[in-house]
């Protein structure tokens, strides 16, 4: 891997150069009051502007909250937009009341107004938090923050990184550009940024020694774009995925992680004194750090692989007379929607769909109606095989509890939230329904989402 750094991607007017930013702000009171608001922020190389974005607390990312298993958590979201928010706790097995969904699970917070939100954390691991109103326009605008529930016994590590992956999508004099939800981008990947940072910054950088272990929490915050990360100068271990731990750490050379999702990592420093590791992004230029360490100062000795994480508490799968119930995405470019695609309760021609703004469709229906995708009973294991027959990846997210992929000769993936299936991919998910309420499950690339790709099930 070049480990020349790069800071940004090109922008229409060529930013250069790098501005370096403290690591994320820690509020580790109870009853965090969470402020949405417009702000300005140094994204960009310290010679252009500031740009305007909408920031919870004033910060890009936003602040980390952080809480330990079992505790109660509790945050007041006070909105000061010029339109209504919510705030969806991504992950997080909590109240169906609590999850953030407007006209679903709340009524939308208006501007000026203020909304509670209160639950137990059942499970450690890396969460994140995001609007679910408006959410491409919101969310590309900066609204993006961490919760890290910390386990009663956590790993054994020198320090901690948490790492939010976002792009942004600029204009010469590094401001939003303005234009969301624009047919192009609803119709093909989404609203792919032209400006990568890692907490708010080009590039992160760090001194440790060698031998130094880490543990690096990385979430994707971005709307639409797939990161491949690879590593040099460290060794690198998967212990959890979005926030679930594996049975036992994985070794890996490179990592996938979509939109909404999170890998925590146990990295060790094995680069030597006066060298850099690094935490390399693949694009299609090149390769280039996000996160770069300087090694330097007293040696430590190599440890052992890993422990695992303690498990958090998750259903047992009944996969043998489990229902199955299959989802087929279709849409977007290149491929389009089929003849006749069920809408707002009717069926409606694909040429009136794409007038409206709907390119994509789950099993012959753009977006929501009335009756639910997926109905089941308290503690039923319901089978979600899932085939892409489009020309692009999506990032399914189901609300309110985990999954489990069903591998094809039989076995069980890890524990997710979301699970990003590229074109022409059939994957198959496992769930048990533990949770009552009514919960989304969308893709989270938020352009698909708002044109087509969002519906619901329900368990009672």
């Amino acid at each position: 891997m070049d480990p020349t750094r790069r800071d940004v991607m090109a922008l229409a007017g060529g930013l250069a150069g790098a501005q370096v930013v403290p690591g994320l702000a820690w509020a580790g009171a109870p009853g965090h009051r969470l402020t949405a608001a417009p702000a300005e922020v140094q994204l960009a190389p310290g010679e252009f502007p500031k740009t305007r974005v909408w920031a919870y607390d004033g910060r890009v990312p936003g602040p980390v909250l952080r809480r330990r298993q079992g505790e109660m958590f509790e945050a007041r979201l006070v909105n000061g937009l010029d339109q209504p928010t919510t705030v969806h706790w991504h992950g997080l097995r909590l109240p169906n009341a609590m999850d953030g969904v407007p006209g679903m699970t709340q009524a939308a917070v208006r501007p000026g107004e203020s909304f509670d939100y209160r639950f137990a954390l059942r499970d450690a691991g890396t969460f994140w938090y995001h609007p679910h109103a408006n959410s491409l326009e919101q969310i590309s605008r900066g609204l993006a923050g961490v919760l890290v529930v910390d386990e009663a016994e956590p790993p054994e590590v020198d320090a901690e990184e948490v790492l939010v992956l976002d792009d942004w999508r600029l204009t010469e004099d590094a401001q939003l550009h303005p234009e969301f939800g624009n047919r192009h981008d609803m119709s093909h990947a989404g609203r792919l940024g032209n400006f990568i940072t890692v907490n708010g910054a080009g590039e992160l950088r760090r001194s440790y020694p060698r031998g130094t272990r880490l543990r690096v929490r990385l979430v994707n915050a971005a709307t639409a774009r797939i990161f491949r990360l690879v590593f040099q100068g460290m060794d690198a271990w998967v212990v959890a995925l979005d926030a679930m731990p594996l049975e036992a750490p994985e070794r890996i050379e490179q990592v996938e992680i979509g939109p909404a999702q999170r890998v925590d990592l146990i990295v060790a420093i094995s680069a030597g004194t006066g060298e850099e590791a690094i935490i390399g992004s693949v694009e299609r230029d090149g390769t280039y750090a996000t996160m770069s360490v300087s090694v330097a100062g007293q040696e430590q000795a190599m440890r052992a692989t890993p422990h695992a994480l303690p498990p958090n508490d998750l259903p047992a799968l009944a996969l043998k007379d489990a229902r199955q119930v299959p989802l087929v995405m279709e849409g977007g470019a290149m491929r389009g929607l089929p003849e006749r695609v069920r809408w707002q309760g009717s069926k409606r021609e694909a040429r009136a769909l794409y007038e409206a703004g709907q390119f994509w469709a789950f099993n012959g229906q753009a977006g929501m109606d009335e009756a639910p995708l997926i109905e089941a009973g308290m503690g039923e294991t319901v089978r979600v095989p899932m085939e892409n027959r489009t020309a692009f990846s999506h990032a399914m997210h189901l609300h309110g509890q985990h999954f489990r992929e069903v591998l094809p000769g039989g076995g069980l993936g890890p524990w997710r939230d979301t699970l990003v299936i590229h074109p022409d991919e059939r994957r198959e998910i496992a769930f048990v329904a533990e949770n009552p309420g009514d919960w989304m499950f969308h893709c989270h690339m938020a352009a698909h989402q708002m044109s087509g790709m969002m519906n619901w099930i329900r368990i009672a």
